[in-house]
């Protein structure tokens, strides 16, 4: 009896390892040490119960909110929820199953189409969420199937959905079920709302519920790993910002306080560590003297630290924006590690927003800073010739020998003038002076772009992407 477990011990340990390497190929943190935590973690649980499986593979391997769902993606891959046979109990005549759907079959395929609809609708409105799954795997077999020149059948999900129109059968189901508001016996508006919303996720269930049969399905064609790098997307901290969607943004938007909090954290033991400065010789020989002349209790300069003053000037003008907005929102986020934070913001021209950050809602500062800030002079096209040497006239006393100043942008200046001799003097003025560049460093100096003659005045020009990047400058910075 002993040999099959270890055979399927051996198994599951091979897809636990399997899995923590494509985790660790879609760049999350998974170290040597969490994956023989999870081995541990799955020999304390019930293995037949996928949740708990799910719940303490994810509690040893996930270590951030913002990469449960990578995680979620690759743990269907790995350990798929079923297999191809039929639910228990719902085995039936394989010659009354609808055939594999090779393009010659419209009419055959519409007639099944609506007997299946109307199945559907029944239990959906019933809440049988076996019936939703098996319904999926008939939906998969039925309507995604497409029939390849070598003879292989392939499934797509596309194929699925263009015969299902999601919202029409929500209104079905609101209609058939007597909620749609114009019958004289309708519920109340409340009523109505909790049910439609009760509809819209068993819905919802049955898309996911597709979406995993075809994913299974791909994964015994080509196996998990070949999957794996075609479907885990980027996390939240390397999404490009010329490149992101709106939910995508969102995402990234709620990972800046615990950004912020976690480079906060490491500042704090940076310096700690740091609080010895450079050896003190008079001291450390007076000190020997006790002992014969042996230095064994060297004495040191006590570092002096200070949090620098930070000065952001950000172009806001069209691609680069959501980059100069995360930016801001991470630094203003760290104020407590600097002494002083002045944001500046321009197109053509300049105006400070620092105001705009006072009250900690960064969302409504973003959404204050293209309405209430004096960016534009002539036409609203990038002009950073004009906006620094407005900067220099307005504000030059704001750069102290104090002053980090941290200038955002991507140096596209329309063929502008460069007025670079006022960055050359804020330089001079200044402690430190950084760019950050959200292009890629290769498209410097190329078209209209003047990054490269910015770049002599600056004590470093660096590549900016993603959250990342981001993240690991601001530490090195403060």
């Amino acid at each position: 009896m002993a040999a099959p477990a270890d055979t399927r011990l051996s198994g599951l340990q091979r897809r636990v390892l399997d899995l923590a390497h494509a985790l660790r190929e879609a760049n999350v943190p998974v170290a040597v040490s969490d994956g023989l935590d999870a081995m541990r973690a799955s020999a304390l649980i019930d293995l037949l119960d996928r949740g708990q499986l799910r719940e303490a593979l994810a509690a040893t391997m996930v270590k951030s909110p913002s990469h449960r769902a990578t995680f979620d993606l690759l743990f269907d891959l790995y350990f798929p929820a079923r297999g191809t046979q039929p639910l228990p109990g719902e085995a039936g005549d394989e010659a009354e199953r609808p055939a594999e759907y090779d393009g010659d079959t419209h009419h055959q395929e519409a007639r099944d189409i609506d007997q299946f609809l109307a199945e559907l609708v029944m239990r959906v409105m019933e809440g049988d969420d076996a019936a939703i799954r098996r319904l999926a795997m008939e939906a998969v077999e039925s309507f995604g199937a497409v029939r390849q020149r070598d003879g292989r059948v392939s499934f797509f999900a596309y194929r699925v959905f263009r015969n299902f129109n999601l919202g029409g059968l929500l209104r079905r189901l609101m209609t058939e079920s007597g909620m749609d508001g114009d019958a004289e016996d309708a519920a109340s508006a409340l009523t109505r709302r909790l049910q439609r919303d009760e509809f819209e996720q068993r819905l919802r269930r049955f898309r996911e519920e597709i979406e995993s049969e075809i994913r299974r399905r791909q994964v015994e064609q080509q196996g998990a790993d070949e999957i794996a790098k075609r479907m885990a997307r980027p996390l939240p901290e390397d999404l490009d910002f010329f490149r992101i969607s709106a939910e995508e943004s969102e995402s990234m938007r709620r990972q800046i306080r615990p950004l912020a909090r976690k480079l906060a954290t490491r500042v704090a033991v940076k310096r700690r560590r740091a609080r010895d400065g450079r050896l003190d010789v008079r001291r450390t020989i007076r000190h020997s003297l006790s002992t014969g002349g042996v230095p064994a209790d060297p004495a040191f300069k006590a570092r002096k630290h200070h949090r620098p003053e930070l000065v952001l000037i950000c172009d806001v003008s069209g691609s680069v924006a959501a980059f100069a907005r995360f930016t801001l929102m991470l630094t203003h986020a760290l104020q407590g590690q600097f002494s002083k934070v002045r944001s500046f913001a321009f197109i053509d021209t300049v105006d400070e927003v620092t105001r705009l950050f006072s009250g900690g809602d960064f969302s409504d500062a973003i959404k204050r800073l293209h309405t209430d800030a004096n960016v534009v002079w002539l036409d609203g096209h990038s002009d950073y010739g004009h906006a620094f040497t407005a900067f220099h006239a307005r504000y030059a006393d704001a750069i102290t020998p104090k002053t980090t100043l941290l200038i955002l942008g991507d140096g596209r200046n329309n063929y502008r003038a460069s007025n670079a001799w006022v960055l050359k003097d804020l330089k001079r003025r200044a402690r430190r002076v950084y760019w950050l560049n959200p292009e890629p460093i290769q498209h410097w100096g190329t078209g209209d772009s003047i990054a490269d003659e910015y770049a002599r005045f600056t004590d470093g020009m660096i590549e900016c992407r993603n959250l990342r990047q981001l993240a690991e400058f601001v530490e090195r910075v403060v």
